[in-house]
């Protein structure tokens, strides 16, 4: 069934601290901060691409962005908390199409916990080329340890894409999809931040790298499967991402950024 994206209306009601669990500010407060963080690394595209968090103890709701926001102006009490039906349960002006994809990943990954969805001049590049990304720079090894295709289905406003999302996604945290941008997730928001700037940074150098119109080398296969061992052990504790999470959280109080009200 095809929708019409919902448009964010002037003077929606903003979320309060004190009718929520200090789990859920929590989250609010992060999800925050990372979309500061994208917006600081250049990773937007107007309004259009959304970021989003599952409710810890609550598995059947998340946290996205108030459609129609600049990435640097959301703050924890601006984001809009949703159910995967679609329902919103506090805030108002959700994009329908930010729904569609950010719900079908929770529903197919209980395992994540955020989600972030953009389309940048160079994820797109990548995504409309055969073949994706390639093995050609040390960033590039990150989202190649985990990464699936997803094709090309039109605006994502028909609910009826979360079915091949979810199939497509399987267990890992990156997704190409083609013509249209990425998909990254975490079991945690410094997790997601991690593979998401490692898979927008890679776009970017294989664009600068194809733009140069020389050949390219690509790194050999066993170098590939050697480094992609290292990484998935990395990736096992639990903790990528925590270290440049910690230096945002630092970087932004010595600047006084204002995202956690």
């Amino acid at each position: 069934m095809a929708v019409t994206p919902l448009v964010s209306k002037a003077g929606a009601p903003r979320a309060r601290q004190s009718e929520m669990s200090a789990a859920e500010w929590q989250t609010r407060v992060d999800l925050a901060m990372l979309y500061r963080i994208v917006h600081r690394l250049g990773f937007t595209d107007l309004v259009a691409t959304h970021l989003s968090a599952r409710i810890p103890g609550e598995d059947d709701t998340f946290l996205i962005n108030n459609y129609g926001e600049m990435f640097d102006e959301i703050t924890a009490s601006s984001l809009v908390k949703m159910d995967m039906d679609g329902n919103v349960l506090s805030g108002d002006g959700y994009n329908f199409a930010g729904y569609c994809i950010h719900s079908s990943i929770y529903l197919a990954r209980p395992d994540a916990m955020c989600v972030t969805h953009l389309h940048t001049r160079a994820n797109i590049a990548v995504s409309a080329m055969e073949g994706g990304l390639r093995p050609i720079s040390q960033h590039s090894l990150w989202p190649l340890l985990s990464m699936a295709e997803h094709e090309y289905e039109g605006p994502a406003l028909d609910l009826s894409e979360r079915e091949s999302l979810k199939k497509n996604i399987g267990d890992k945290y990156v997704l190409n999809m083609h013509n249209h941008g990425s998909l990254c997730l975490g079991r945690t928001i410094p997790e997601a931040l991690h593979f998401t700037y490692y898979y927008e940074t890679s776009c970017q150098i294989q664009v600068d790298t194809m733009a140069a119109s020389v050949p390219v080398r690509e790194i050999p296969d066993d170098i590939v499967a050697k480094s992609h061992e290292i990484y998935a052990e990395w990736l096992a504790s639990g903790d990528m991402g925590m270290l440049e999470w910690n230096a945002f959280q630092r970087k932004f109080a010595r600047e006084g950024v204002e995202f956690a009200v």
